[in-house]
């Protein structure tokens, strides 16, 4: 589905490349979360995938395409929410009659359906709904293209709590087999249940690729009354004790994906031995 190969990028003012020699393998049927520090280049990796900026070295493929020839074959099958968006000052009903032909694939059923589920009129117009109904129209009608790839970039920004929860709903339950959505965010815990693969970015370099699955099955995630131990690769203290990392020893369990960016993107020296 996606290939980055030897990816090298600069900006043409600066100096220094922002990304060396990445490579990536992203399959079908998977959510993957893109998590760094600000100024990681999140969103510049997302422009590279989807073609808005051009490699300065190396290769990206989307399904056997290079995205930057931008080919409209390929662009019905690409959706993107951005963090910062604009919308015309047309109702819900006529964007989606502008739009939804762009994309063979468009579930007009669904669409109705998520418009319901987070209470948007078709009759309104976009210009005079809110940033949260904006952003929830927008992942509505990006799940209605059923595009095999889905970008959303801080996709819970404006959202209150229950559209969270919706969003996360709906999200796990309107995706096929043969899509993958990649989520950047710094939110971590509003999507931590449906990420299934982790990507960190620092210093030009993917510092983690790893499925939530294969770092269940080597780490546990718990809370202890203190952060000393043997067996504790990182902790961070809370309220009522410590948020602690150990190596697994009991099977599986559920992953704090916020613990684990900030013991892996610490250089914690302990966990080296479970980033690769």
């Amino acid at each position: 589905m996606i290939e980055i190969k030897n990816l090298n990028f600069n900006y043409a003012k600066k100096k220094e490349p922002l990304f060396q020699d990445l490579d990536c393998i992203l399959r079908p049927g998977s959510i993957v979360g893109l998590l760094g520090k600000n100024g990681a280049g999140k969103t510049t990796l997302l422009k590279l995938i989807i073609g808005l900026l051009t490699p300065t070295h190396g290769d990206v493929k989307i399904m056997g395409y290079e995205p930057s020839k931008r080919e409209p074959s390929l662009l019905q099958d690409i959706y993107l929410v951005p963090e910062e968006f604009y919308i015309p000052g047309i109702s819900i009903k006529n964007y989606i009659k502008a739009n939804a032909g762009f994309y063979p694939r468009f579930d007009e059923a669904l669409l109705q359906k998520l418009l319901n589920e987070f209470e948007l009129p078709e009759t309104k117009s976009l210009q005079k709904l809110s940033y949260g109904q904006k952003k929830k129209f927008l992942i509505s009608f990006a799940l209605s293209t059923k595009c095999r790839l889905l970008i959303l970039d801080e996709p819970t920004n404006g959202l209150d709590i229950p559209s969270k929860a919706i969003f996360r709903r709906i999200l796990a339950g309107s995706l096929d087999e043969d899509q993958v959505v990649v989520i950047s965010t710094h939110q971590v815990k509003d999507v931590e249940n449906l990420i299934d693969r982790i990507l960190m970015l620092e210093k030009g370099k993917f510092i983690m690729q790893k499925d939530l699955f294969d770092i269940s099955s080597q780490l546990s995630f718990s809370t202890a009354a203190t952060p000393e131990g043997e067996n504790v690769l990182y902790s961070e203290m809370v309220p009522g004790g410590y948020r602690v990392i150990t190596p697994q020893t009991n099977g599986n369990s559920s992953v704090d994906i916020e613990l684990l960016f900030n013991a892996v993107s610490n250089g914690t020296e302990k966990m080296k031995d479970y980033v690769q």
